[in-house]
């Protein structure tokens, strides 16, 4: 399917989204313009809307002329179709997120020149009760994707052994995101301080392999494991978002058995991606999965109830 200027500007006028510059390139030196990615969401939105509807958001804006920078909040100018939730972060007052419940949200960021939509782990529905986790593998300079391919398999084998069932996603960068999907039972902190037990666990046993801290020069030669994505308050990029880099790559699901045959997290581009969205889904049991962070990991983790 051809993304042209004309398919996005007729989606943005059926969806009653005022479209502004829509031949515009999204980036410098690149020729994706607004109308393009309006055509793009409009194509791939009955797969990407389960995941990112009723979250609250980050999104990652590009205005003409402007390096990327992340939004939370309403800054003025923004269209009514992008819908706002007060949550109260740590000490401070109330603060309105964005969210979307439609297309016509992800248009209405698209309008704003946002090139990404990062989204909570939980919905605004369930705010305290995660329903996913995400382990963000981020690779030292120099490893492959070979390697985040066997980091990405030994996570999920890890989580396995704890009767949890995951799914890959590339993430249009450098890495691959380990997801898996929960019934929003357990709260903030009993999950994070799971998902860092975890990462801990990884850059223990595994030391020439994984590291657990941030630190940029701790990571030599390994993959740092992210569990900082899984906090209140936290985002990490929503399947099907595009990214703010060269050549408009997609994060993109993929199955297990599909890794190998990908040389790279960013090979998923705007054709590719909307190609992929009219094929079976490779995460067919995700919104069926039952399974969640019990008490009992938890103790068996040593982690008291917080």
């Amino acid at each position: 399917m051809q993304l042209t200027d004309d398919i996005g500007i007729a989606v943005a006028e059926r969806l009653e989204v005022r479209l502004t510059s829509p031949s515009r390139a999204v980036l410098p030196d690149e020729t994706v313009t607004k109308a393009q990615l309006v055509a793009y969401y409009d194509a791939v939105a009955e797969r990407m809307l389960p995941h990112i509807e009723r979250r609250a958001l980050s999104l990652v804006r590009v205005p003409h002329g402007s390096k990327p920078f992340f939004q939370k909040h309403d800054s003025g100018g923004f269209p009514d179709v992008m819908k706002h939730v007060d949550i109260k972060l740590k000490e401070s007052d109330d603060e309105s997120h964005f969210y979307v419940t439609d297309l016509a949200g992800i248009v209405g960021g698209v309008q704003m020149s946002s090139l990404e939509f990062h989204i909570w782990g939980s919905r605004i529905d369930a705010l305290e009760q995660p329903d996913r986790i995400v382990f963000d593998i981020d690779p030292d300079e120099g490893l492959d994707f070979g390697n985040v391919r066997d980091a990405a398999r030994h996570i999920r084998a890890v989580l396995k052994d704890w009767g949890l069932e995951s799914v890959p996603m590339v993430t249009g960068g450098k890495g691959i995101h380990v997801i898996a999907p929960l019934t929003p039972r357990a709260e903030w902190p009993e999950v994070k301080a799971f998902c860092r037990f975890i990462a801990d666990d990884l850059a223990e046993t595994e030391p020439e392999q994984f590291t657990a801290n941030i630190r940029k020069e701790k990571r030599k030669g390994r993959m740092f494991v992210d569990y900082l994505r899984n906090e209140r308050g936290s985002t990490a990029i929503a399947p099907f978002s595009t990214r703010a880099r060269t050549g408009i790559p997609c994060a993109m699901p993929v199955a297990w058995d599909e890794l190998d045959a990908l040389p790279h997290a960013n090979v998923f581009r705007l054709e590719t991606a909307t190609a992929r969205a009219k094929e079976p889904d490779p995460w067919p049991d995700y919104f069926k999965l039952r399974q969640s962070i019990t008490k009992a990991m938890l103790e068996k983790a040593g982690i008291d109830d917080a």
